[in-house]
């Protein structure tokens, strides 16, 4: 039986709309690196620098303050980080040069986990029946911020540069601050746990619970994939094959928000007991995107469906994942969060740093076969290191606290 009321709609949506504005927050500079390059006069493997800081600092966030959610007081924490990340992007606004855009970039990274600290909280406060529903709506949100960003920061940047980007997302997220701050109930935590027996339960989560170990590490290994592509698909688009300015190349973003689809449609096979099915079937997705993708200098048409592919396959696998390690412990979600998503993120900073170096070594044709060899990786892990579930886990049985 639930002790509180139903969500409101508008909330929802609001949690929805905050965390798929942090997240994308560590993506703006995605479809910029070649004008990045240009304005600081480096090189464009230099350039990638800032995606991948951004993904470290997330990564650094994840298991240094995400658990916190399980020990302060949630509201003043969430809006805590968000005020923070408007900071970070208001330094990369005012950078004038790349280390203090890195410096700014960092902040934010490190701040904008609080997204990850709101999605347990909507499991917290949605009524045991219509907890997946509102879990859906807020990652489908996270998604969506993820892939849009892309949009959003090549348009703002061919009407006003570069620095509008940040000044926009600055406004952005202060915004949304103010209206999380009227929204969100007040929600204490559980102060007698201590920081340090927080973060060693996080690291002891991974280390005895093989399931999420073996989750984890697969979503490592395909969000390398997603940002190995992601990261060097500006230098391609702006490159001799195509020569397109930022604002098109954000247009791709659009195309990629199709995974968020594919977000729900996995999560309603998972909860029919497919969940193990659509993990095989999204990473053979993922190998076949990057076949598609070798043609990408050539056909723009390879190239759309290349990426929508890989989307898909991405994003299914990744709500798969999700499905089953928020099924381990209840009164943990923060801390398997914290474990679950610093996996995947330092996954992503490898694939960034990797896609940067081997656009700048081999081309084109070197991103491709990095990213064929990390999808073959995946489907070797999942092979070993993941069992198919006995039987789902009925949601009415799920107990938020």
């Amino acid at each position: 039986m639930s002790s509180h009321p139903p969500l409101r709609r508008g909330l929802v949506l609001l949690m929805a709309l905050a965390t798929g504005l942090a997240v994308a927050s560590n993506y703006y500079a995605q479809p910029l690196l070649q004008t990045l390059a240009q304005a600081f006069a480096i090189d464009v493997r230099s350039a990638g620098a800032v995606v991948t800081v951004a993904q470290l600092a997330y990564a650094a966030g994840l298991l240094l303050l995400v658990p916190l959610g399980d020990r302060l007081e949630r509201r003043g924490l969430i809006v805590g980080l968000y005020s923070l990340s408007a900071v970070g992007l208001l330094v990369s606004a005012m950078s004038g040069s790349f280390t203090w855009l890195l410096l700014g970039t960092l902040i934010t990274g490190l701040s904008s986990v609080a997204a990850q600290i709101l999605v347990p909280f909507a499991a917290t406060l949605a009524a045991p029946q219509e907890r997946g529903r509102v879990i859906g709506t807020v990652m489908s949100g996270l998604l969506l911020g993820i892939l849009l960003a892309r949009t959003l920061s090549g348009l703002l940047a061919s009407v006003g540069g570069w620095h509008t980007v940040y000044w926009v997302a600055a406004g952005l997220i202060l915004l949304v601050s103010a209206l999380l701050w009227r929204g969100l109930p007040r929600h204490p935590g559980n102060p007698q746990l201590s920081y340090p027996h927080l973060i060693g339960s996080v690291l002891a989560l991974l280390r005895d619970n093989p399931v999420l170990r073996a989750r984890s590490v697969l979503g490592g290994l395909i969000f390398a994939c997603f940002s190995l592509f992601w990261t060097t698909l500006a230098f391609l688009l702006s490159g001799p094959h195509y020569g397109y300015g930022t604002a098109v190349i954000g247009l791709f973003g659009l195309i990629g928000a199709a995974g968020a689809l594919a977000a729900n449609l996995s999560g309603k096979l998972s909860d029919r007991g497919n969940g193990h099915w659509v993990t095989w079937g999204g990473l053979v997705m993922l190998l076949l995107s990057w076949g598609l993708l070798a043609a990408a200098p050539y056909s723009l048409w390879l190239l759309i469906a290349g990426v929508l592919l890989l989307d898909v396959a991405v994003q299914g696998v990744h709500i798969g994942n999700q499905s089953v390690i928020y099924q381990l412990d209840p009164k943990a979600r923060n801390r398997i969060t914290s474990a679950y998503i610093t996996c995947y993120f330092i996954g992503g900073a490898i694939g960034s740093s990797l896609g940067a170096a081997a656009y700048a070594k081999a081309g084109w044709n070197g991103v491709v076969v990095s990213g064929a060899v990390l999808a073959v990786a995946a489907l070797v892990w999942v092979a070993i290191s993941v069992r198919p579930a006995r039987q789902p886990v009925p949601p009415a049985s799920t107990q938020g606290r």
